[in-house]
């Protein structure tokens, strides 16, 4: 919707014009949206002058002189209606819609917009139409969209007429989000702070660039090629706002980063994805913890460590902006996306540790982005590869989610990234009566927007998509409509091309269409030169550090506070058979599984952590013998190899005189690749599922993923390490030994809703 609000008291005559070029559905619509509202509809094609027909029909486009009686005998049969009245009429100038107003202020202008390929395919479909498919280009030549002033929505005609209608009536009933205008970002308030200078250059800044500038800065690129030559091009072209980089070493990323500011007139956000402290930004940043990891453990600081650290180690690299921290709830123990980024299964965890990650993180010249709107954790699905949807009531939704929103904006948080996450019961609370076909994620949704995160939740700052690439976005409608669908519905950036070239068409043919208005534009344009003003980007000498500030990536302080956590987050979930400890002197021989469920995206080896078990076992004392797969020993040369030769030479009855206890090491990802994650055996009744738990004790140590027992609830001892680095396995090791208590503390997830799992 654009233009001022439309809203009316109940009763009103509502007086419409469907408005758009030829071909666009007025009359199909108008004829509906009428027979929704009780209203008269008209058609205004039938108010013309036989000698505008005429004209016409010769294929000869009317002037505005022919036009003007025409437009005000439209305009006249408003205030002559009794009852509310519908008519359907191009108005394409703002010219025109002025002549209909001045009779009747009240009226409404809906304008159907559609892209030239569609409205074409209709004008070709209607042979014998006064109005020649040839004139179409003219028509669009003419359209001028909606401006802030009019009264107006603006709809898509690709939706069926009865979506089209429904939408409609909601924005005229008052059940639709408000425009932009009620929301507008003041820039002096909470979160940007900004002084009269910092305001001045923000609003000169937008005064000087041009309309492909300003469509360029809603944008943020991921760096696939650290060439020169690639940023020049996507700087030159596109014009971005922002950028997130493909990791790779720290002084190639920080090069990288140097030479993108050194390029462009406007300041870039660099944002990064620093979840686990400075790992998740270059390839040898530290790994300080996981969300849960911090959230696995009474002492909160744990959070603000791994903030402290993500914040040095990216600031370093240049970076100014954290796509952190994940302040979703994990309810569902079966949603594996969130399972190890979030905190903790209750709203009071999260805002207490990601307060402490952002309090960390706020010690670098950093902003945050914290995530997903309007919260995962319900739904067992991966956005990455579906729709997924919060499907909480309004009031359950308030007390949970909403207070993790409110807390969080309250705090400071200066950016929120939008999931592509639907809520149905909170979208039907601002929007009653829409139907499931109707909800929509949040990216596209201006209902939990607007009315929800900018209005009752008062968030003042800057708002961005999740990666557009996802499913659970690109399944909702056409890329071509769903790219500036974003920005409208009260989104201020958009994550990541798809192809650089149409995303930009895309962007830019839905501002000169009017699908995102001219004001929407220009808030979102103010929110982001904002929080770059906000970052002292306008000001500051240096916008990437020297090289010299690389040392502190990796270092071995950081590291020693590293492996000071995993010291004390290594959780012990059960040992019901009393299994532990386990030493070489009471178990030296240890039969070793490492258990991967595959490669993912990351082409990295999955298996790579076991040689680091195996490495702390033997510096430990035991004597370590690696299980393989038929696929592990065949690629080895070994001949004849099937998944029932390994079983028969693996589960003997002489187990127990081989090894005197069986570890294994799950390391399971599926992040982004599946909607729900569970551990892939290597084959049918696989030699490496612990059967023999029965012949000799069998710890099971989970390096990532909570929910395993599920899965393995023959195991009687369990432990939760959280991740596959040297600092957690060697700290796991020496806990399985007794040399060290486990500190841990797990929720009632890891059991996942079964009995057994608890034996």
């Amino acid at each position: 919707m654009t233009g001022k609000p439309v809203s009316s008291e109940d009763g009103h005559r509502h007086h419409i014009v469907v408005m758009g070029v030829a071909g666009c559905g007025k009359s199909t619509v108008g004829a509906a949206l009428a027979e929704r509202l009780g209203a008269k509809f008209l058609d205004g094609d039938s108010l013309h002058p036989q000698a505008n027909i005429d004209k016409m029909a010769a294929g000869t486009p009317l002037n505005d002189d022919d036009r003007a009686p025409w437009l005000a005998e439209i305009g006249r049969r408003f205030p002559a209606s009794n009852s509310a009245l519908v008519i359907a009429c191009s108005a394409l100038k703002r010219s025109y819609r002025d002549i209909i107003r001045s009779a009747d202020p009240s009226v409404v202008f809906v304008h159907l917009h559609g892209t030239r390929e569609l409205l074409n395919a209709r004008m070709t479909a209607r042979p014998g139409h006064f109005m020649p498919a040839s004139l179409l280009d003219s028509q669009l030549d003419t359209l001028e969209p909606l401006e802030d002033d009019e009264a107006g929505i603006v709809v898509d005609i690709a939706s069926p007429v009865e979506d089209i209608v429904n939408d409609v009536h909601a924005a005229l009933t008052g059940q639709s989000a408000a425009s932009a205008g009620p929301h507008l970002v003041d820039l002096k308030a909470a979160p940007y702070n900004l002084d009269d200078a910092a305001v001045e250059w923000v609003e000169s800044i937008i005064g000087s660039m041009t309309l492909e500038e300003k469509i360029g800065q809603l944008f943020i690129n991921h760096n696939n090629d650290y060439s020169p030559a690639y940023l020049d091009g996507v700087l030159e072209n596109f014009h971005v706002g922002g950028m997130r980089y493909r990791p790779g070493p720290s002084s190639a990323v920080q090069e990288h980063i140097r030479y993108a500011q050194s390029k462009t007139r406007i300041p870039l956000l660099i944002a990064s994805n620093p979840e686990m402290g400075g790992a998740g930004s270059c390839d040898d940043g530290t790994f300080v913890s996981t969300h849960l990891q911090a959230g696995s453990h009474p002492d909160k600081s744990i959070a603000r460590q791994m903030g402290q650290m993500a914040g040095v180690e990216t600031a370093a690299l240049g970076c100014n902006w954290a796509f952190a921290p994940i302040v979703d709830i994990h309810y569902n123990w079966r949603n594996t996306v969130i399972s190890t980024r979030a905190f903790g299964n209750t709203p009071e965890i999260v805002v207490e540790r990601a307060k402490e990650y952002f309090d960390g993180i706020s010690e670098s010249p950093t902003v945050c982005a914290m995530k997903h709107f309007p919260g995962d954790g319900i739904d067992e699905r991966d956005q990455h590869v579906v729709t997924s949807y919060n499907t909480l009531g309004y009031d359950e939704w308030n007390a949970s989610y909403g207070h993790v929103y409110r807390e969080m904006i309250g705090h400071g948080v200066q950016s929120i990234m939008v999931g592509h996450i639907g809520a149905p019961e909170v979208s039907r609370h601002f929007r009653p009566g829409l139907t499931d076909a109707e909800i929509r994620p949040a990216t596209l949704a201006p209902e939990l927007l607007q009315d929800l995160l900018r209005g009752e939740l008062g968030f003042n700052g800057l708002v961005l998509t999740d990666a557009s690439l996802m499913v659970g976005l690109t399944q909702a409608m056409k890329r071509r409509d769903v790219v500036p669908a974003t920005i409208a519905a009260g989104c201020d950036m958009f994550l990541f091309f798809r192809n650089a070239e149409e995303d930009f068409g895309y962007m830019l043919d839905g501002y000169k269409s009017g699908v995102i208005s001219e004001g929407r534009l220009q808030d979102a344009l103010r929110r982001i030169l904002g929080l770059k003003a906000s970052l002292g980007l306008h000001v500051r000498q240096e916008l990437v550090p020297p090289v010299e500030a690389l040392a502190v990536i990796g270092s071995e302080a950081h590291r020693a506070i590293a492996a000071d956590i995993a010291e004390k987050t290594v959780t012990l979930v059960k040992d019901t058979a009393g299994n532990l400890p386990i030493t070489p002197e009471t178990h030296p021989r240890i039969r070793l599984y490492g258990i991967s469920g595959g490669a993912d995206f990351t082409r990295a080896d999955p298996l790579a952590y076991l040689d680091a078990v195996r490495e702390e076992l033997e510096a430990a004392g035991f004597e370590v013998s690696v299980f393989r797969t038929a696929e592990q020993r065949e690629a080895a040369g070994e001949p004849g190899m099937n998944f029932m030769r390994v079983l028969s030479e693996e589960a003997t009855g002489d187990y127990a005189e081989r090894y005197d206890a069986a570890f294994v090491f799950a390391n399971v990802k599926g992040f982004a690749q599946e909607a729900s994650i569970r551990i892939k055996w290597s084959s049918p009744m696989a030699a490496e599922i612990p059967s023999y738990a029965t012949e000799v004790p069998t710890v099971f140590v989970s390096l990532n993923q909570p929910n395993h027992l599920i899965d393995v609830p023959m195991v009687r001892t369990v432990i939760h390490a959280h991740a596959a680095t040297r600092e957690a396995i060697r700290a796991t090791i020496h806990k399985i030994q007794g040399k060290s208590g486990f500190q841990g503390k797990f929720n009632q997830n890891v059991f996942c809703d079964s009995f057994d799992t608890r034996l």
